[in-house]
Order: C-alpha cells, then sequence, then structure tokens
C-alpha cells in the first residue's frame, strides 16, 4: 500500500513538471520584453560610417548586445528588457564614444515599440529619443506592432 502511495505521488510530481514544462513562457518577441537602440554612426565630416560596431550593455548585469552599421551608418540593437527594466541604465558604445542612457518607456503600452535613438557624431553621442518612431518608420517600416 505505501509503494503504491509512492508510486501514485511520483506519478502526481512529474504529470505536474509536464503541465508546467508545457505551459509557454512569455515571448520575447512581444513588445515588453524587448527595448531598440537605433541611430547612425558618421565620421567627423558627416559621412556615414558602415560596418562599424554598436554595443549595448546593460549596466545592471553587464550583458552586451552587439549591432553592426550597414552602408548607411545606421544601426539597430535590440535587447531584452521587460517592463520591471524601466528606469534601468544602458552603455552605448561605439569605438570609443561611449553614452549613457535610462531606459525610459510607458508600461501600459505595450503596442508601439519601445526604445531610443542614439546618433555618434565623429567623437560625439546625441540621444534623439524624440526620433526614435520615425526612424523606424522611414528606415525599418514600422512604427507598431499588432
Amino acid at each position: 500500500m505505501a509503494r503504491r502511495l509512492v508510486l501514485a505521488g511520483l506519478l502526481t510530481s512529474l504529470a505536474v513538471a509536464a503541465l508546467v514544462l508545457a505551459t509557454p513562457a512569455a515571448a520575447e518577441h512581444e513588445i515588453y520584453y524587448r527595448f531598440s537602440v537605433l541611430g547612425y554612426v558618421k565620421d567627423s565630416h558627416g559621412k556615414p560610417v558602415a560596418n562599424a560596431r554598436v554595443d549595448v550593455v546593460r549596466d545592471k548585469t553587464g550583458f552586451s548586445y552587439l549591432g553592426e552599421t550597414d552602408e548607411e551608418g545606421f544601426y539597430f540593437v535590440r535587447t531584452r528588457l521587460g517592463d520591471e527594466s524601466r528606469g534601468e541604465g544602458l552603455t552605448v558604445r561605439q569605438g570609443t564614444t561611449v553614452h549613457r542612457i535610462t531606459v525610459a518607456f510607458d508600461p501600459a503600452n505595450q503596442t508601439d515599440e519601445r526604445g531610443t535613438r542614439v546618433d555618434f557624431e565623429g567623437a560625439r553621442a546625441v540621444e534623439r529619443a524624440a526620433w526614435f518612431r520615425s526612424t523606424l518608420l522611414n528606415v525599418i517600416g514600422v512604427t507598431t506592432r499588432h
């Protein structure tokens, strides 16, 4: 009898574990699990820099997300940040130029893409958060996710 109870308990535990594992995790492609940094890299004369590496580092964890510019100097880096990450710091680096940003978005808005724009112009970086959505529309053709 005791053996049957142990076996029944084991089967129940396995069934529960199978249900937990089968339950889909929140998808990382959802708006509320990402924050994008995009922009342009130009030399000191305003010319686009192709194949330039751009690193976005999550200050809290030290995890680095990498991007590279295209022939027009445009880069796009998508990070994995959830709603709880609002207010965290990110360090955006291109070559020796470093710029620190604070993650900002409305957690109630789970329709619009989340992110900011950081342009590298010679040895300086300029954040243009207000240009993020228009850049998505103009370069990538995306403003919102449905």
